[in-house]
């Protein structure tokens, strides 16, 4: 690669052509509350729908003309949602969706290794599905195949060259087994262009399945606004989070000065029929109008709702019951993926 080349990781707030959304469906995991799920993204894909192109994954051709039905039907705007059939082992397209870079100002889509979160869990229609987006013409711009297992759950940019992640996650055995922390540094800056990457030790929520992805845990609101998941001291979550706040007020912006740290209490313990589920408020999607952000029917949904909007000034912030989302341990952020400006065919 000529290191003249400038290649720029593009935060969540830049202007996005699309929102890319694996619609649930029998096969799944889902299947036992599979039409409340189903709430829940016409929801999502309402919202979406109103300001910018929403691209739906199907599972085939007539599960598609079943989700038309339903987006007729809660009065999306259709005219905004293109789809493509494919099988998905899962839905979580944030982690296997394709991860977009500037590169010299043109945009290329990586297409980075899935292979299950550790190989937890099946992942191989999950890992097909960005080579079928470049295949059938969704993506309107160049793809690079990684040989490097990153999920995009994992990492979060603040489009400056700084990079939030979590050691437990991007240094597991289970991802890049090969690999030193050297070495998944020179990936990360040689990929994504990164120039800063902040490694938290702590941070660890109950039931998540990931290894402690950082869109969980920690996010980029602005170049020098971080939320982050908080609690109080009665939780069993607060020597973890509490170390994690420490390591954050640590951090420093690019010209020297501490982030402004905005704390989004994590609701009340939910659980299913074997432990607590990680719900999270820092589990929220930013688009070009709107920041959707997981609800959980909890006291504390207004009061995060109301933190995000007075950080988010530009944008509406919006609400979205997660109650049923939660129960395969993700939100919206890990359901979903932005593709940036210039990757998408109008």
């Amino acid at each position: 690669m000529n290191t003249l080349t400038k290649i720029t990781l593009p935060a969540e707030w830049s202007f996005q052509d699309a929102i890319l959304l694996c619609w649930p469906h029998a096969n799944m995991d889902w299947q036992p509350i599979l039409q409340k799920v189903e709430k829940t993204f016409d929801e999502i894909a309402y919202q979406i729908s109103l300001h910018q192109t929403l691209i739906i994954i199907a599972y085939d051709e007539i599960h598609q003309q079943a989700i038309l039905q339903r987006l007729n039907t809660n009065n999306s705007k259709t005219d905004n949602i293109k789809f493509l059939t494919h099988a998905n082992n899962d839905n979580w397209c944030r982690d296997f969706g394709p991860i977009s870079i500037y590169q010299s100002n043109t945009p290329v889509a990586l297409n980075f290794e899935f292979n299950g979160w550790g190989e937890k869990y099946p992942f191989q229609f999950d890992n097909e599905t960005n080579l079928e987006l470049k295949k059938y013409q969704i993506l309107n711009c160049e793809m690079k195949s990684i040989p490097f297992v990153l999920e995009g759950g994992s990492i979060d940019s603040d489009g400056e060259g700084s990079l939030l992640t979590t050691r437990k996650c991007l240094l597991s055995k289970t991802r890049n087994p090969t690999f030193s922390k050297e070495e998944v540094e020179h990936e990360l800056i040689t990929r994504l262009g990164v120039t800063r990457i902040f490694w938290l030790d702590n941070g660890q929520l109950i039931g998540d399945d990931t290894n402690s992805h950082i869109d969980n845990l920690a996010r980029f609101c602005n170049t020098n606004t971080i939320a982050y998941a908080s609690c109080d001291e009665t939780d069993e979550h607060y020597a973890s989070l509490h170390a994690m706040k420490l390591e954050l007020e640590n951090l420093r912006t690019l010209d020297g000065k501490p982030y402004n740290l905005v704390p989004l209490n994590i609701p009340k313990a939910i659980y299913d029929e074997q432990q607590r589920l990680p719900a999270s408020y820092v589990n929220f999607l930013i688009t070009n109008k709107q920041v959707l952000m997981p609800t959980y029917n909890d006291e504390q949904d207004n009061i995060n709702l109301a933190k995000l909007q007075s950080v988010f000034a530009d944008r509406e912030v919006i609400g979205i019951d997660c109650s049923n989302i939660i129960k395969q341990s993700g939100s919206i952020h890990c359901l979903t993926m932005q593709l940036p400006k210039h990757t998408v065919f109008k």
